[in-house]
């Protein structure tokens, strides 16, 4: 059995709870990170030297960073409509999850922890003004990318961008400010929202 290294609090954990889901595999969470246990604890620097969750344990082999794994996990499955194998295709789908683990998450971090998270060194009003409006001006990217897909993140068919991107718009709206109107946003909220995987890690698995 899988074994999930990390607390579900963590959005990059939930992107791999919500792939093995998707994928149907069986899996065992190990709380590490968080309120749980340190991510500075010799044990877990074994296991990722960077400190970081989650990580993936299949049948010995260790594997971390996130997308890495979502990635890694569709391959091992052979499910070609998440994760194409032709160069061209797979190119589609893995630069919206380079540009969500990048860019995208580096727009919302400062509103999120202060509003969501109240942690007390991101209390700064300018600067969670200014993070709400780089986010909502990046899930603006993602509504007219949508807009033209019909669909999804990289076109009609649901692929591991969605995941990671989905989350990240659930992040959005959950951040207590006024939102700009998006309906392709809603409607692809939606869209998700018949996935199980995102039912529970998503819609109801907390921000």
């Amino acid at each position: 059995m899988l074994k999930i290294y990390g607390q579900p609090k963590s959005i990059n954990v939930r992107k791999v709870l919500w792939t093995c889901t998707e994928l149907g595999l069986p899996f065992e969470r190990i709380d590490w990170g968080g309120e749980t246990r340190p991510v500075t604890d010799p044990e877990f620097q074994k296991l990722n030297p960077v400190g970081m969750i989650p990580v993936l344990e299949d049948a010995g082999q260790i594997f971390w960073e996130s997308n890495s794994i979502v990635r890694y996990l569709a391959a091992r499955e052979g499910r070609h409509d998440l994760l194409p194998d032709t160069p061209a295709e797979r190119a589609q789908v893995e630069k919206w999850m380079d540009w969500q683990v990048s860019d995208f998450n580096n727009t919302w971090r400062y509103a999120f922890m202060g509003l969501v998270r109240k942690h007390p060194n991101f209390q700064d009003e300018k600067q969670i003004a200014e993070s709400w409006n780089r986010f909502c001006s990046a899930v603006g990217i993602v509504a007219q990318e949508l807009t033209r897909t019909g669909a999804y993140i990289a076109g009609a068919q649901f692929t591991c961008a969605d995941i990671v991107i989905g989350l990240s718009i659930h992040r959005w709206k959950s951040i207590p400010l006024e939102r700009p109107n998006l309906p392709e946003i809603e409607r692809y909220y939606e869209r998700l929202c018949e996935r199980e995987g995102f039912r529970l890690y998503g819609r109801d698995g907390g921000v």
